[in-house]
This record gives C-alpha cells, structure tokens and sequence, in this order.
C-alpha cells in the first residue's frame, strides 16, 4: 500500500482534533474534508521523504505500543509536572541538576528522535545531545544526582520504542556499552 496516501489522511484526522471541530457529525465532516484538501497535497508533495511502501500489518502490530507508549508519556508528564512545582515551592529547592550519560537500545532515527523529543518535552529533563558513534543521548535533569530517577522512565519509553520501530533489539535485551566495541553491559 502506498504510504503518502495514509499519511494524508493522518494529516486530515489530526486536523480535525487541532481544529477543534464542532461535535457534530456535519462539523466533524467539514472539518476532516478541510484536513483532507490540505493533508493530501502536503503527503503527496513530501512523499519523497520517506518510502513509498508501507507495511499495514508491521504498523497495526505497532498500534498498541504506541498508545502504551502516549499513555506513560502522559503519565511521566504529569509526575514530572508535579515533582518540578514541588522542587521549585520547597523552602530547601532540591535541585541537584547534572547531566546524565543514556546509552540506547534503539538504533533507529526516528526511534530516538522519538525518545529525546520525549525526554525534552518531560520538564525537568533536556535532551542535549546525541552521540550516533556511541549511540547515547546526553541528558540535563535537575535530578541528574540521582542517575536511575532520570535513566528509569527513558528505558520504560525505549521498551515500547523497540516494538514500535520494530528495532532489532528486544526490550528484554541489555543496554550497550558505549565503552566497548559490541560489549554489552548487565542492563539498567
């Protein structure tokens, strides 16, 4: 199946819950043909940018991580949400910044753009850099002190990465060692 077709029509739906459109089943219509005349243009004109041919059943195998993997998004956000408003309010503000050294699973762009725009969007974390020789991101946490508070939800995200991307690891697998050529380390 083609691709750029999908990604038009993905465009429209999500046109439509940005748009706000009305609850009504003409508002809701007239929304998503709007999305439709601007996301199917837009697919076609990009398609280029990414393959021509896309495996439907590759991505509906995919679908229930990446709701697994929105769903403890949302949830690490608002934790951090809350942790953040408390660190700031406490008379002591246990603020411990440090920059934390996350060697990956994923091996994929996407699968870490995906993970590093995740860690950036969580406040109280920043993705800083990324080493593609190494395969680690750098991460500035305001609890960098404390490594496993800022290392633990980003290897909840990468589990759900390696099913969505359909990576070569598992979520089972050990964490590389970045030190060491092919090394494998005892996992986090």
């Amino acid at each position: 199946m083609k691709r750029w077709p999908v990604i038009g029509l993905t465009l429209a739906v999500l046109w439509v819950f940005v748009n706000g459109a009305p609850l009504t089943p003409t508002g809701i219509a007239t929304t998503l043909l709007v999305g439709l005349l601007i996301g199917l243009p837009i697919a076609y004109v990009l398609r280029r940018f990414y393959t021509a041919e896309m495996n439907v059943r590759g991505g509906l195998l995919a679908a229930p991580f990446g709701v697994l993997y929105v769903l403890l998004f949302v949830r690490e956000l608002l934790v951090a949400n809350l942790d953040v408003a408390w660190r700031v309010l406490a008379p002591s503000m246990p603020i411990k910044p440090d920059v934390v050294e996350v060697p990956l699973r994923v091996e994929s762009d996407l699968a870490v753009t995906t993970i590093a725009n995740s860690i950036t969007l969580t406040p109280g974390t920043l993705t800083m850099d990324y080493d593609r020789d190494r395969n680690t991101l750098y991460v500035h946490g305001i609890t960098g002190a404390n490594r496993g508070a800022v290392v633990e939800p980003i290897r909840r995200w990468e589990d759900y990465a390696l099913r969505i991307f359909d990576e070569e690891r598992s979520p089972g697998d050990p964490v590389p060692d970045p030190d060491t050529l092919g090394g494998e380390t005892d996992g986090e």
